[in-house]
């Protein structure tokens, strides 16, 4: 039975919509200038009804988003800078699940890591190096041996024992002022380069010590704040990853993760999708409660990078779903619209180039020629990180045959080692240090 094009038109629509509705919507200059304030004053969250729902250390901005523990979400549309409150109308009464997408993403990255064993490492730093808790470390600042950094290493230590690698920056980029977040982006883009499953900027707020007091297993702990920087290109996958933490912590250890708040600002997330500012207590609680919140936070992290038991039944109950729609929109963009797509200039390369890599029985690959069948099409699609350093991250190898009406896909893995000259010798930067574009293509045709 073939493919009428009745079905090729509607199947073109839902790719031109899904396109349009995943596309991520560019920071203004005004908004990635934009100050990020923790200053003294404590702003307020009131909904539409003037019920009190949150605070925080620092501004509140129209457009700033607000997910409570009960997952009702929030948006601001007034603040009154002179009484220190903001106002927010409800957006949903519920958070929202995570995407199919994100959680499929997630599900081959748990395969990955079981099968080599290695669940990878984890990087941290502390953008705002002087925060410390007046309980246990007798003020809220310090320029040495600030308490964050304690808390840092906790969390640290208790990802090891889930098995992670873990690198905790122990730099300082003091004072703690607006231009904190731009002299921690150098050591938040070195860790980058290392290639780690996640990057956290660990934190306190700066609220009553009520606001994170709270109860988990019978034991008084810190709550944990997840904060989003909605001023940056990576802010939907930086929520998604910030959504499906809390849902994880929600189920299994309820009380722990306070809410969700993306604030103004980029917060040196626009470098990473699964990058978060991690806000540990405040600097009125003790900080034992605190030191005792890593525990569980780590169990959350695995739980949604580690891939354990309940996070692999979420990711099983969106396979199939996330397939069809992965297939659609593959099938939609191969065969209606062979016009988006345009084969790169490759030019003649020179047989040098080929004489250098021994092939043994096989056959060297063919650059040029006519197509294998006018009705057989293959295409390669990259998924460029266009915040983090350029890699493609994401590398699919499509091909539709039409006359038999089967289609395949083969993901290539990210870190598939290759024999060039620099010194990362992974498949994904291939394209980039070629400067993208056809040459980009060429080097991995």
């Amino acid at each position: 039975m073939t493919m009428g094009k009745k079905f090729w038109q509607r199947a073109l629509l839902i790719t031109l919509v899904c396109l349009a509705a995943t596309g991520t919507a560019r920071a203004t200059a005004g908004e990635e200038a934009a100050e990020i304030t923790d200053g003294d004053c404590v702003y307020r969250l009131y909904d539409a009804s003037g019920a009190y729902l949150t605070c925080r250390a620092g501004r509140m901005y129209p457009g700033d988003e607000y997910i409570a523990g009960d997952n009702r979400h929030y948006r601001i549309s007034r603040v009154d800078d002179a009484a220190c409150a903001a106002y927010g109308e409800i957006v949903t009464d519920d958070a929202g699940d995570v995407s199919a997408a994100y959680l499929a993403e997630l599900s081959s990255l748990w395969s990955a890591r079981a099968e080599k064993g290695d669940k990878g490492l984890i990087c941290m730093y502390s953008t705002h190096s002087d925060e410390s808790y007046v309980p246990g470390d007798g003020t809220s600042s310090k320029w040495k041996n600030a308490g964050i950094y304690d808390v840092g290493e906790a969390f640290g230590e208790e990802l090891e024992k889930q098995g992670y690698r873990v690198i905790y920056s122990d730099e300082t980029f003091l004072p703690h002022d607006t231009g904190a977040y731009a002299r921690s982006a150098a050591t938040a883009q070195a860790l980058l380069k290392k290639s780690p499953e996640a990057l956290f900027d660990i934190h306190r707020d700066g609220v009553s010590a009520e606001e994170y007091e709270t109860e988990v297993e019978g034991e008084e702990i810190s709550k944990v704040r997840l904060f989003v920087g909605r001023s940056n290109a990576n802010r939907e996958a930086n929520m998604a990853f910030a959504k499906k933490l809390k849902k994880a912590a929600d189920a299994e250890y309820p009380g722990l993760v306070k809410d969700i708040y993306m604030g103004k600002g980029n917060y040196n997330q626009e470098l990473y999708p699964q990058a978060l500012l991690l806000e540990f207590g405040t600097h009125e609680i003790e900080k034992d409660k605190v030191m005792e919140s890593t525990g569980y936070m780590a169990k959350v992290v695995d739980q949604v990078l580690g891939g354990t038991a309940s996070a692999e039944k979420d990711a099983g109950e969106t396979k199939g779903s996330a397939k069809a729609i992965v297939w659609v929109i593959v099938l939609a963009v191969v065969a209606a619209c062979q016009s988006l797509f345009v084969r790169p200039n490759l030019g003649n390369r020179p047989d040098t180039e080929q004489e250098q890599i021994d092939y043994g029985e096989g056959t060297a690959p063919r650059a040029e020629g006519e197509r294998k069948s006018e009705d057989y099409y293959t295409v390669l699609i990259l998924g460029r990180d266009t915040g983090g350093g350029g890699n493609t991250d994401t590398m699919l190898l499509a091909s539709y045959d039409v006359t038999n009406q089967k289609a395949t896909v083969m993901s290539i893995p990210r870190d598939t080692m290759v024999n060039v000259s620099w010194d990362v010798k992974k498949i994904n930067s291939v394209y980039n240090m070629h400067n993208g574009g056809d040459k980009g293509i060429q080097a991995l045709y």
